[in-house]
Parts: C-alpha cells; sequence; structure tokens
C-alpha cells in the first residue's frame, strides 16, 4: 500500500490544493504546513503553467501570480522539499505534461523521489498514453493518479482497474471553479470504479462548501478542494494562514460528521 493510500486509512479524507509559488515560494511552504497541521490528508501543489487548459479563472490568476513571481518547476522541487522537513503528509503535484516532458521523465521523477513527493496529477495526459511516464514514475515510487470525467462510462472500469494511489472522479464538466450544485451521476461512477478496484476514490472540481463535501463524502472516500482555497489565498495574501486553517477544520469536519 502507497503513503497516498494510507491517507484514507483513519476516515474520509479531505484533500486540498494549493497553486505553488502563490503568494510566494516562502508563503507555500508556511500555508501547506498551516493545511497540514489543521487536518488536510493529503496535499495537492499546482506547479504554475502558462496555459492551465482546466482550470478556471481564479486558478488561472494564481498560476500567473506564481509565475511572475518567478515560481517555475525548480522552485516547486524545493517547497516540497522544505515541506517535507516538517510533515509527512503525502504530498502530490498537479501539474501539464508539457513541463514534465520539458524536464525530462527520468530526471523529473528521480528529483521527484529525492525530495520526498507521493504522487502526480497530469490533466492533459491521455489514459492511453499513460505508459510513457507510468513505469519511470513507479521505479522512484511516484503513483500517477488517474482522474475520471463524467464522460468516461465506457471507461471507467479500464481506468479504474489500473489506478494508483486514489482515483481522482472530476464531479463536473468544464473546468476547475466554486459550484453551488454538482449534478453528476456521482455515485454511478464510483459505484463502477468500486466493482473492479479497491483503491481509494476522492471526488473534486466544484466542492466548496461544508454541506457539499459532507453530501460527497457519503458517497466518495474523499473530498478535493482547490479553487476554493486559492481564492482564500488571494483574498488574504501574507495574512491567509489563519483563514486557510480555519476552513480546513471545518471542511474536514464536516466530511467526518454522521
Amino acid at each position: 500500500m502507497s503513503k497516498i493510500q494510507k491517507a484514507f486509512e483513519n476516515g474520509k479524507a479531505f484533500i486540498g490544493f494549493v497553486t505553488g509559488g502563490d503568494p510566494s515560494i516562502e508563503k507555500s511552504c508556511e500555508l501547506i504546513l498551516d493545511m497540514a497541521e489543521s487536518g488536510a490528508d493529503l496535499i495537492e501543489i499546482g506547479i504554475p503553467f502558462s496555459d492551465p487548459i482546466a482550470e478556471g479563472p481564479v486558478i488561472q490568476e494564481a498560476n500567473i501570480r506564481a509565475l511572475s513571481a518567478g515560481a517555475d518547476t525548480e522552485a516547486m522541487f524545493r517547497i516540497v522539499e522544505t515541506v517535507r522537513k516538517q510533515t509527512d503528509t503525502p504530498l502530490v503535484f498537479l501539474t501539464y505534461l508539457n513541463p514534465v516532458f520539458k524536464y525530462g521523465y527520468e530526471r523529473f521523477f528521480s528529483r521527484c523521489e529525492s525530495v520526498g513527493l507521493d504522487g502526480i496529477i497530469i490533466p492533459d495526459l491521455p489514459f492511453e498514453e499513460k505508459g510513457e511516464l507510468s513505469g519511470i514514475a513507479e521505479s522512484h515510487h511516484v503513483d500517477v493518479i488517474s482522474l475520471i470525467a463524467p464522460t468516461s462510462a465506457d471507461r471507467i472500469r479500464k481506468i479504474a482497474a489500473e489506478a494508483k494511489g486514489f482515483l481522482y472522479i472530476v464531479s463536473s464538466m468544464g473546468v476547475t471553479g466554486m459550484r453551488s450544485e454538482i449534478k453528476t451521476d456521482l455515485a454511478s461512477i464510483i459505484e463502477t470504479a468500486r466493482s473492479v478496484s479497491k483503491i481509494p476514490v476522492a471526488v473534486g472540481f466544484g466542492i466548496n462548501t461544508p454541506e457539499q463535501a459532507h453530501k460527497l463524502s457519503k458517497l466518495a472516500d474523499g473530498v478535493i478542494v482547490g479553487s476554493a482555497i486559492v481564492k482564500l489565498i488571494e483574498q488574504y495574501g501574507e495574512n491567509a494562514g489563519g483563514h486557510l486553517s480555519a476552513y480546513v477544520r471545518e471542511m474536514k469536519d464536516s466530511i467526518r460528521a454522521r
């Protein structure tokens, strides 16, 4: 069992996302640690990219801020290295294929292993093409986390059967962002995935309120929140720590409540 899977052992998992380098490299380290100390079971760190096609405006703007502050791929590795010295909470990169390809697969995943990264999510990597890097990632003990979108009905079993770490269920069509209502038939998707795999299932895209998180935690093993966290960081900047910690605790409490 990987370290990522163990994050789901003690109840429903809360997974938080931050854009690395927003509002600064140093502050990112602090905010990630704040989230871990406040109860986040796993933390995704977005590698800033100039063309984040799966992201809504909140995270797009965070990417621009981070890139403007000089947050490149090397800086993301430094963030993980710094944070890893102070917490055992699983850490996962969310990035697009281009930065990984440009860095070089072997070099990239070797660096991931050396700094203590546990997994990677690559939204624009087609399932059929993940073989070009999954073996290299596995050799360096990095889980390549698969995504299942609402349009993947005919492919759910195939994707789930080969999933590593956890299975990321995309709750809604379109890009990331806070939503007032999630209408996708998640129960059916999750049931199908679980019919072929015992790997934990987490739902992301659009979740931002304790009520949404509580409802979805009844279906899934974990919930993923990104845009709402990034919005808090945008709003409070260098002073986001206390607000972020309170939000993480509230969301964690909501998914653990009966």
